[in-house]
């Protein structure tokens, strides 16, 4: 699953100003980041009339890999991801009215992987890569649950070769029914943010 603020166009489209693109040069070839050199979250939001007893989560997704293709120009030319659905875990709940117990956890993991994305692959595979304007612009296709949208998002590029980004995905467009309790007093909300931090070998 790859990488918001207020939406105001389609949910595939990255939402908020990013990190500029420094004037510098990946090193060519094919490089290889996941969670030993990077980052990859999901942070989800509560709303409804209950939402002072939920919390917002920031969860981590702890096995995944990218592959950027750089090429001779020192730019990038493709980027794919893959992310293992089972491997979310929480790393925080925020703004909740107590603690998230273990309980919860043990709730809040299971609901992930057997409701909302139901044990199946997450993959993101480019087909354009472009800088303009200061800005690195992906497109794509996200894939998510069985279902494929077109996903294009901004990241900006360091100096020292760090990657960032920032996607808004809108979870009912790929089929997912966001999360709700209390006879939906409580539920999440349905766009959730998609943080992606590598580092990138660069001149």
């Amino acid at each position: 699953m790859l990488v918001a603020e207020e939406d105001d166009g389609p949910a595939q489209k990255v939402i908020g100003r990013l990190c500029r693109i420094a004037a510098m040069s990946l090193n060519p070839g094919t490089h290889k980041v996941g969670p030993s050199n990077g980052s990859l979250q999901v942070h989800t939001f509560r709303e409804g009339m209950a939402q002072k007893v939920g919390h917002d989560l920031i969860i981590e997704v702890e096995k995944w890999e990218a592959t950027v293709e750089v090429g001779q120009d020192g730019a990038p030319a493709a980027i794919t991801l893959d992310a293992d659905p089972e491997s979310l875990r929480v790393r925080e709940g925020v703004h909740g009215l107590k603690p998230l117990s273990d309980k919860d956890l043990k709730d809040i993991h299971e609901g992930i992987d057997d409701k909302v994305l139901r044990k199946q692959p997450i993959t993101f595979r480019s087909s354009s890569v472009a800088q303009a304007d200061g800005r690195l612009t992906v497109g794509g296709e996200l894939t998510m649950v069985g279902t494929s949208r077109p996903a294009d998002f901004e990241v900006g590029l360091g100096d020292d070769g760090r990657v960032t980004g920032k996607l808004n995905v809108v979870q009912s467009e790929w089929g997912i029914k966001p999360y709700k309790a209390l006879m939906g007093a409580l539920k999440v909300r349905d766009d959730v943010e998609i943080f992606l931090d590598v580092s990138l070998p660069a001149d």
